[in-house]
């Protein structure tokens, strides 16, 4: 068959922006997809995605006019059902047939074949191949059916009367394969479109009104040419960061965007990947980088306010100096290329010069009114209806991180903790943060500097939300560290405790974010704080706030209403010392989650699942020890022994699991009656006491190397002896010689993890 290239277009409205990356690869390779399926490519086809501002477009190369044709095999049904006595044609085949298209003479060319039950009846037949005018509006439907779009625009036709749905109303479909107009008949009518070669360029600058479009592989030059667009997405964002980056560079400035210290070809890569450079993409055909400039006194406003509003509200891109301090200028992406650019630049000055004064006015307001006088006011902003106010977590937080601090035993270091704690949360109470909610901590730490508050309290207000995603950096002081830990360990306790679970996908307090936080704080601070022991005294702050024992009082009495009746429940007084907000079964549940992110994130940084769980698996009570005794496996795992040893330990496990009652890591040497059990034994008396002793002083890695003297004696023990003995006082004895060898090397982690 006859395979030409394939161009399709659909013009629509202006598509959202931040969406148009991901619309415009999953239109091009559904499309293609759905070609390939149905035969119209071959092996040597390949999609390329157009995507601009009004446009979804795909190309697609070595297309066929017609897919070949193929034989198939149809299944039928059971001989003994479609066949008679006489091996005639049951009404059951000949309807079967009938519905293929096949008359009841097919019934001789049959072919009968046994798949182990019964023999099944099949038709070899030859299936037409579908033509390109079948199949592409095929296609092109699955394609826009399959398009990631949460909510559907409805709008209506030139008719006036029809309705339709779509992301953005369609106003023209180009469907070229070669130079031909693939014609679909009425397969769009319902949507108003007509396949053709026309279409149009950029809304100001395009050469002609419209483009006739020759040929499929004309499409991307003449709009280029003739209608001022650059076609491809991925062409001008490389193009939006080479003029960025020229004019950054003539100025001798570099973008806020582009992280500093890197080779141009890495900046590149990255800067793609910006969303800030992908939205701007997305709103441009043609783009032009202007500079422009605003007052040099509004510098004095803290730099992240400007910049925040010169992205977020004017999709501007700031400039920084070479010490990172911004400048007063910025680059503009225009979609329009002037003879005289001023216009547009002082427009958009004009434009940007209102929003940095509102930033400098609340700058300046803020500052009349300190963080402490603003601490009232959090009383007055709901939390949560089931956990509180605002002021009534912080002073959870405050407690929690004094805890912590106290058991870091460190006088100076709790005070400092306190108060940062305390201020950690007021400037959500100002007007800053109230028109830039991003900015919380960070205008806390200018306004407590401002106040004249050491750097170690002020930067822990601006840190306590680090680490805000993975890769994140943690906070920068000890301070923030603790009242980081303290604000991720009070939000993980309560929504735990009140139900408000992460459930399959859903995560809407992003409680797993938390628990990575706290694991890296704990981990990459060598925090000396068992969870398991640290999470009661978490439960007893939040057992003793009045807001959360009315809630247990409530709860504990619809629940004494159900089984002593309302009568006997009413009369309930409940004691306050013996209210608990976090049962144990919360506290072993939030266990699990905050271990089951650490396994993620051990995973994800390239550690195996096996060597992950040996070590999680005995559930270390420091998770600060994790990275030590995962490095002591990795290395054991290296060892030509460890593959024996770690089957024997498993081995050793199910036995040991099997016997009932317990048994203990005892050995009577007069019971000892084979050379292979007595060898273990003193093997054991040599090995146990090394491995002990560096397991003490923390040299997990020396200690694991130490048990791979052992396993010459334990593969002769399990060659030569007999655990379970007719005589119970000999099996006992060998059973504690197994439980002797089984604590001696599971100290470190669970070794029987790493048998394959």
């Amino acid at each position: 068959m006859v395979s030409q290239n394939l161009l399709i277009e659909l013009l629509v409205e202006e598509l959202p922006p931040k969406a148009l990356k991901k619309l415009g690869e999953a239109f091009s390779h559904t499309l293609f997809e759905s070609l390939k399926t149905q035969g119209l490519t071959d092996d040597s086809s390949a999609v390329t995605t157009f995507a601009t501002p009004r446009r979804l477009s795909a190309h697609i190369t070595q297309v066929a006019a017609k897919a070949a044709d193929k034989q198939i095999a149809q299944k039928l049904m059971p001989a003994s059902v479609g066949l008679d006595a006489n091996g005639k044609a049951t009404p059951a085949l000949v309807k079967r047939l009938q519905a293929l298209g096949v008359d009841e003479s097919a019934v001789a060319k049959l072919r009968k074949e046994n798949d182990g039950k019964a023999e099944i009846l099949f038709l070899d037949a030859m299936s037409q191949g579908v033509a390109i005018e079948n199949g592409l509006p095929i296609a092109i439907s699955d394609a826009i059916f399959k398009l990631p779009i949460p909510k559907l625009m409805t709008y209506q036709l030139e008719d006036g009367w029809t309705t339709t749905h779509f992301v953005r109303p369609i106003h023209g479909l180009v469907a070229l394969h070669g130079d031909s107009i693939v014609e679909m008949g009425n397969a769009f009518q319902q949507r108003g479109l007509k396949a053709g070669r026309t279409t149009i360029g950029h809304r100001f600058e395009a050469a002609k009104p419209t483009i006739t479009i020759k040929n499929a592989d004309s499409y991307a030059e003449q709009l280029k040419t003739e209608g001022t667009v650059i076609a491809s997405y991925e062409e001008r964002s490389l193009d939006i960061i080479k003029q960025l980056r020229e004019q950054a560079k003539l100025l001798k400035t570099r973008l806020e965007v582009e992280p500093a210290n890197l080779f141009d070809n890495e900046a590149e890569e990255i800067l793609k990947d910006n969303p800030l450079i992908q939205e701007v993409t997305a709103l441009v055909e043609r783009p032009n980088v202007l500079l422009g400039q605003f007052e040099k006194e509004f510098l004095e406003v803290p730099q992240e306010c400007l910049i925040l509003t010169m992205k977020a509200n004017q999709k501007y891109f700031p400039l920084l100096d070479a010490n990172g301090k911004l400048t007063n200028k910025f680059l503009i992406v225009s979609n329009i290329n002037p003879a005289d650019p001023s216009a547009v630049i002082g427009g958009n000055e004009r434009v940007v010069r209102p929003r940095l004064a509102d930033a400098k006015f609340f700058f300046d307001q803020d500052r009349k009114k300190t963080l402490e006088s603003r601490l009232d006011g959090l009383d007055k902003v709901v939390y949560h209806n089931k956990l509180g106010s605002q002021g009534e977590r912080n002073a959870r937080v405050v407690k929690i991180a004094a805890e912590i601090a106290r058991q870091l035993s460190d006088t100076n270091l709790q005070s400092k903790v306190e108060f940062a704690a305390k201020l950690s949360k007021a400037d959500l109470l100002t007007d800053m943060v109230g028109e830039f909610p991003e900015l919380q901590g960070i205008m806390g730490r200018y306004y407590a500097q401002h106040e004249g508050w050491d750097d170690d309290v002020a930067f822990a207000i601006e840190d306590h939300y680090r680490p805000r995603f993975a890769g994140d950096e943690l906070p920068r002081s000890q301070v923030g560290v603790v009242v980081a830990l303290a604000d991720k360990l009070e939000t993980l306790v309560g929504l735990f405790g009140i139900g408000e679970k992460p459930t399959g996908d859903k995560d809407p307090f992003a409680l797993r974010r938390q628990a990575l936080g706290i694991v890296r704080l704990i981990i990459e601070n060598n925090l000396p704080i068992s969870l398991k022991k640290f999470l009661p005294e978490i439960n007893s702050i939040f057992s003793g706030d009045q807001k959360i024992k009315k809630l247990i009082e409530a709860s504990l009495l619809e629940e004494m209403k159900k089984s002593l009746g309302k009568e006997n429940a009413n009369n309930l007084v409940f004691a306050g010392t013996s209210i608990q907000f976090f049962t144990d079964e919360h506290t072993q549940q939030l266990l699990s989650f905050i271990i089951d992110r650490l396994a993620v994130n051990l995973r994800d940084q390239g550690s195996s699942a096996q060597e992950v769980d040996a070590v999680l698996s005995l559930a270390p009570s420091l998770l600060s020890e994790v990275p030590k005794r995962l490095e002591a496996v990795k290395s054991f795992a290296n060892l030509p022994e460890a593959p024996a040893l770690a089957a024997a330990n498993k081995r050793v496990t199910n036995i040991l699991k099997k016997v009932e009652g317990e048994v203990k890591a005892e050995v009577n040497a007069n019971l000892l009656q084979e050379a292979a059990e007595k060898a273990l034994n003193d093997a054991l008396g040599k090995v146990k006491p090394q491995a002990d002793k560096l397991f003490e002083s923390g040299d997990y890695t020396t200690s694991l190397q130490a048990l791979a003297a052992l396993k010459a004696p334990v593969d002769d023990f399990f060659d030569h002896v007999m655990v379970n003995a007719d005589d119970p006082a000999l099996k006992a004895n060998r059973l504690g010689l197994l439980a002797t060898l089984h604590q001696t090397m599971n100290r470190v982690a669970d070794l029987s993890k790493l048998a394959s």
